[in-house]
């Protein structure tokens, strides 16, 4: 009899109005438990961190699939969150049986998938690839925060707070962040009616 390797699935980074999303599918060791898997939300950024190494090491696979901004924009934010699980699975290095999607509605996969409302709380996989897809996009945005200074990426990790909108307005829009996103929209607008406004000459 085969074993059936269920993948658990999850996605960072629908909100934002910066950076790609992130999705991670992880399939666990059926003999192994690791404790303390919860939705990465409800974990502090060094507790995740700690269970994102664990799980790299401890499950049987996992991967990681994304969607660029260029995608998000072009495609809208639900297909390109779809398009990063699809993958994610597909990435696996072994292929699943089955699937469990956090959240109210599949990707298209070659394989059986059902979606768990709130399954990051309730499924070890998903609450796994949660706490991956958390990790990894959060050390990208960090990373970000280099390349584009003065935005505060490395603490709001793209997210409209009123940190990053201030930003936003007196800054203007990065590449990386979404144009298909009113926020980003409009600040992008509002800074190029001005880029073309003239000024005065100084004497």
């Amino acid at each position: 009899m085969g074993v059936d390797w269920i993948a658990g699935v999850d996605e960072v980074g629908r909100g934002p109005l910066a950076g790609p999303v992130v999705a991670a599918a992880v399939i666990l060791q059926p003999s192994r438990t690791i404790s303390g898997l919860a939705d990465s939300k409800k974990l502090s950024p060094a507790r995740r961190v700690q269970l994102d190494e664990i799980i790299r090491h401890e499950s049987f696979c996992w991967a990681i699939g994304r969607a660029e901004v260029a995608e998000i924009d072009s495609l809208n934010i639900l297909h390109a969150t779809m398009l990063a699980m699809r993958r994610a699975v597909l990435a696996l290095e072994t292929i699943p049986t089955s699937v469990l999607i956090d959240g109210n509605r599949c990707p298209e996969l070659p394989m059986p998938s059902l979606a768990i409302v709130k399954g990051d709380s309730s499924v070890p996989a998903i609450s796994a690839a949660s706490i991956i897809a958390k990790v990894a996009r959060d050390q990208e945005m960090v990373a970000f925060d280099r390349i584009y200074p003065g935005y505060g990426f490395s603490r709001h990790k793209g997210y409209g707070t009123p940190e990053h909108l201030a930003c936003l307005r007196k800054l203007g829009p990065t590449p990386i962040h979404r144009w298909s996103f009113a926020p980003v929209r409009n600040c992008g607008t509002h800074r190029a009616l001005e880029d073309r406004t003239p000024r005065a000459k100084l004497s």
